[in-house]
């Protein structure tokens, strides 16, 4: 797909002109990103996009999601959650190709819609699933796919971090989905990238803590159609809490694990930590996975190769997420059949 039909003489900047729509946490990982890979970047947020502008030294700010439609060709959407479903649809019905940070939207529905839109619309939509670039899970699946590990048995996953508690709405899983849909819906989709397609769900959860510093644990269990079985817990912690992420895969042939605490040689636990503990994970910013990320997605929209995520996996982990939250309400497992997606433009 070719994004910009201009005469070749009248311009030497073949980048795209990149919206993007938020001015939050996630928003400050994508603008540099975003800059290097856009010949012009226009923001609109409700809150923030003068500061966002200005923190970065670049891009120009506009009023209203409408006048940014009109002077892009590609739009990113990095809002609150429960906001990406209208974000998404409207962008792909003016005709833009669209990024979305995760989760894809806040409902199953929602999430199929959006897939099924872009594909009738011949548009590219592209779920942000940063992890799948972070190079220690990129290279998980290369040793996957290789062989190397024999066939998965048995998957463990783990994500910790500080509860979210200076934005109300991620406390709201209405809103959010929680823990499980906001936090850990990147190794819920990590488990199905390597080990395949998930036929059930089972998962508990619980809150504790005060209201000024709550605290919010799940374990969720999920059964892939090849037999393997992927744990993925997750950790909302205390403000001094640091991010960590680690991993756990057993095959037939070999194991291959991670450590993000062991590897940086700190324990993420004392009190005593520096800072405010982490809601997202240290990068490299010489080459930052949000960067990776941004950067295949430009690319395959310039007809480069194809990017290693699509909007059906984005769906499905929507679909293996909220599964997730109605074990939790219910105490029983959930069954998933397979779904079948249109193809993608």
């Amino acid at each position: 797909m070719t994004l910009l039909q201009e005469n070749p003489a009248t311009t030497t900047d073949r980048r795209p002109r990149i919206g993007l729509v938020g001015a939050g946490v996630i928003s400050h990982a994508h603008m540099p990103a975003l800059l290097d890979l856009g010949r012009e970047v226009v923001v609109f947020s409700e809150v923030g996009a003068p500061e966002l502008v200005a923190a970065h030294g670049a891009g120009t700010v506009v009023p209203s999601f409408e006048e940014l439609l009109e002077r892009v060709d590609v739009v990113d959407v990095a809002t609150p959650t429960f906001t990406h479903a209208g974000y998404v649809a409207a962008a792909l019905r003016a005709g833009k190709d669209v990024i979305s940070e995760k989760p894809l939207a806040r409902t199953d529905e929602d999430a199929a819609a959006l897939t099924a839109l872009a594909a009738d619309l011949g548009r590219t939509l592209y779920p942000a699933q940063v992890v799948r670039f972070f190079p220690e899970y990129a290279h998980l699946k290369a040793s996957v796919d290789s062989g190397r590990l024999g066939d998965l048995a048995v998957l463990r996953f783990s994500r910790s971090g500080a509860y979210p508690t200076r934005t109300p709405w991620f406390a709201d899983v209405a809103l959010s989905g929680g823990i499980v849909l906001d936090q850990m819906i990147h190794d819920l989709d990590i488990a199905r990238w390597v080990a395949g397609e998930v036929v059930q769900v089972s998962a508990v959860s619980r809150t504790a803590g005060t209201a000024q510093e709550p605290v919010a644990g799940a374990h969720v269990l999920l059964t892939h159609a090849s037999g393997a079985i992927s744990q993925v817990s997750g950790i909302w912690g205390p403000p001094h809490l640091a991010f960590t992420t680690s991993f756990s895969v057993a095959g037939t042939l070999g194991t291959l694990s991670h450590d993000s605490a062991a590897e940086r040689g700190f324990s993420a636990d004392l009190r005593t930590a520096p800072g405010s503990g982490g809601l997202m994970p240290d990068v490299d910013p010489a080459e930052s996975p949000y960067y990776v990320e941004l950067r295949e997605f430009i690319g395959a929209l310039s007809g480069g190769p194809a990017a290693r995520v699509t909007a059906a996996d984005g769906a499905e982990a929507v679909r293996i997420g909220n599964a997730a939250l109605a074990s939790i309400d219910t105490g029983q497992p959930v069954a998933l059949t397979p779904t079948t997606t249109p193809a993608e433009g």
